[in-house]
């Protein structure tokens, strides 16, 4: 399939010909796949997706063995997805060179190529262009190599991996679409990982397992993960669960990192996509970091290759679970009453005082391995469910929310004329929010809702999202505010918790007692509050508030009333 032209020889990465503790430039990177495409067109296709924020085009390549591109047809036949992200972080740049090999090997290996399949081998090169061009040496404080890299942030200085829902960046709307438009079965996204030391230069973050659910968590847990762990021993590269401590040291047991929709591998949950974050581990030379990743990478093709019909059914399956499903979990936590084990490889850790403070601090002697069984918490339980309505309202006003779900495939349909629908409506009771600005929002932790049934006018031009689509997940992750990285946490609907009326107290203060004798309901709720309040009632404003806010004369329908209502039949 090459053209006469092609000379293999020439399609050196810089990874390969320096001294392996060196990764590629965001312009050679571009411009080496730019001229792969061109020798190999019946093998490879590379272009341009999109921009990112600061103007700079993002790219992705496609592989088939038969030359097929066309991504309609591909998706007409059900041919099986596998997707390879990189350079989400590009301080973490190994996948990026791993991935430039791996797809030159595909162009010039005929063998490589026909095992392929009826597979497509989907990958973007680098995710984060603006922190690839963004080059220098310091930002990764304890990393072994290589000489120079990039940074982590992009140019509005996001992290990428905190942005797949609420979508600040034009990466991410561009990679939501595209994920969505391609729907790939199984995702591989590289990083490298910091923390504890420990032998293994791999470890392994998957898909959460029970999140995951219905047939594909246990296909993960029981089938493919297995199969990783041992082709990796085989490898030569023997791997390990990611290394999350329960305490301060692995000793004391590793928990599985609960991966939320807002990074690569819950996101892709949302889409019934299993996904695996390979962490390489910081510690360890840069070209043994570049070549377990590329054994990570191929490891699972190999098995997405050899198992592509079943996780296509199971995909099928999950999907088909949750429009039908009555209850929904939408927020998880690790059951520590129900730990696994694992044969885990450390080294002594050693506490001892430090030279520049009063304190002890903590260091790994490599002199003292040791080998034997921690407690591994790989299970966890729904602590949040939620009863699956059979549609939503979502107001048009509501444009930023409404996008998002467009570019996640979600299907909507608008509203022919106003009307009135009986609903259930979420009542926003407290919400506790982080002190700080987290990646540019101000994330609410905690969220209290009371639910009520109401009659309320929707307008022409609304949009109703019912359940029984394939994207049913995607939507119902979003949309509900108790669930982990739902749009309402990232603060999209913020403006509903602000009461837009206030009153002048001097002037109040004889309405409220007016309301006291006219609202029983209010006075009894005012007396519930003195009586849980006495330091208050010396405080005009708290006790004016309280009335003004409670009263029915001056309620504000919209205040604290969450605006995307649920169709319960």
């Amino acid at each position: 399939m090459a053209t006469a032209s092609a000379n293999p020889a020439k399609f050196i990465t810089p990874y390969e010909a320096g001294n392996q503790n060196q990764t590629t430039t965001w312009e050679a990177c571009i411009q080496f796949y730019q001229q792969l495409a061109a020798s190999f067109p019946g093998i490879l296709q590379f272009a341009q997706i999109g921009v990112s924020d600061s103007g700079r085009p993002i790219h992705a390549g496609i592989i088939t063995a038969d030359g097929v591109f066309d991504r309609d047809r591909i998706r007409q036949e059900q041919r099986p997805v596998f997707f390879n992200n990189n350079g989400i972080h590009p301080g973490e740049p190994e996948g990026i060179d791993a991935c430039m090999v791996l797809v030159r090997d595909f162009c010039i290996e005929p063998e490589r190529l026909a095992a392929l399949g009826r597979t497509v081998f989907l990958f973007i090169p680098v995710y984060n262009v603006d922190g690839c061009v963004n080059r220098q040496n310091t930002s990764r404080v304890n990393q072994d190599g290589p000489e120079l890299f990039g940074f982590r942030g992009n140019s509005l200085h996001l992290d990428l991996n905190r942005d797949f829902i609420k979508c600040d960046s034009e990466n991410a709307q561009v990679f939501n679409r595209f994920f969505s438009d391609w729907s790939p079965d199984v995702m591989v996204d590289t990083h490298t990982s910091n923390g504890a030391d420990y032998h293994y230069t791999m470890t392994l973050i998957q898909t959460q397992a029970d999140k995951l659910g219905n047939g594909l968590g246990p296909f993960l847990r029981h089938t493919m993960l297995p199969a990783i762990y041992a082709d990796m021993q085989q490898r030569g590269w023997p791997t390990c669960p990611y290394v999350n401590p329960v305490q301060d040291i692995p000793d004391h047991g590793i928990e599985d990192f609960l991966e939320t929709p807002r990074f690569s591998t819950g996101y892709a949950a949302l889409h019934h996509t299993i996904g695996f974050m390979p962490e390489t581990h910081m510690l360890k030379p840069f070209a043994d970091r570049y070549a377990s990743m590329r054994a990570l990478v191929e490891s699972v093709l190999a098995f997405t290759v050899a198992n592509a019909a079943g996780i296509q059914q199971l995909r099928a399956e999950a999907r088909q679970a949750v429009a039908s499903s009555r209850q929904i979990a939408v927020h998880w936590v690790a059951d520590h009453g129900k730990p696994s084990s694992f044969l885990f490889k450390g080294y002594q850790a050693v506490y001892k005082p430090s030279v520049i403070g009063n304190y002890q601090r903590l260091s790994y002697d490599r002199s003292q391995p040791w080998e034997k069984a921690i407690p591994y918490f790989d299970h966890f339980v729904p602590d949040i469910s939620i009863e699956r309505s059979q549609a939503y309202l979502i107001p048009q006003a509501w444009r930023a929310v409404i996008e998002r779900l467009q570019w996640n495939g979600v299907q909507l349909e608008r509203l022919d004329s106003d009307t009135e629908l009986t609903v259930q409506t979420y009542h926003i009771q407290s919400v506790s929010s982080r002190p700080n600005a987290y990646e540019g929002h101000l994330f609410h932790d905690q969220v209290e809702l009371q639910t009520r049934t109401e009659t309320l006018h929707v307008h022409a031009g609304d949009y109703l999202l019912r359940l029984d689509q394939p994207q049913a997940r995607y939507a119902i992750e979003t949309l509900e505010p108790q669930a982990h990285d739902s749009y309402f946490r990232w603060g999209f609907f913020n403006s509903v918790l602000e009461k837009k009326e206030a009153y002048s107290d001097y002037v109040f203060e004889d309405t409220a007692g007016e309301l006291l004798r006219s609202e029983p309901e209010l006075r009894l709720a005012f007396e519930q509050w003195k009586q849980a309040n006495p330091d208050l009632l010396n405080n005009q404003q708290a006790v004016l508030d309280f009335i003004f806010s409670h009263c029915a004369r001056f309620k504000e329908p919209e205040w604290r009333r969450y605006p995307v209502l649920r169709l319960m039949q």
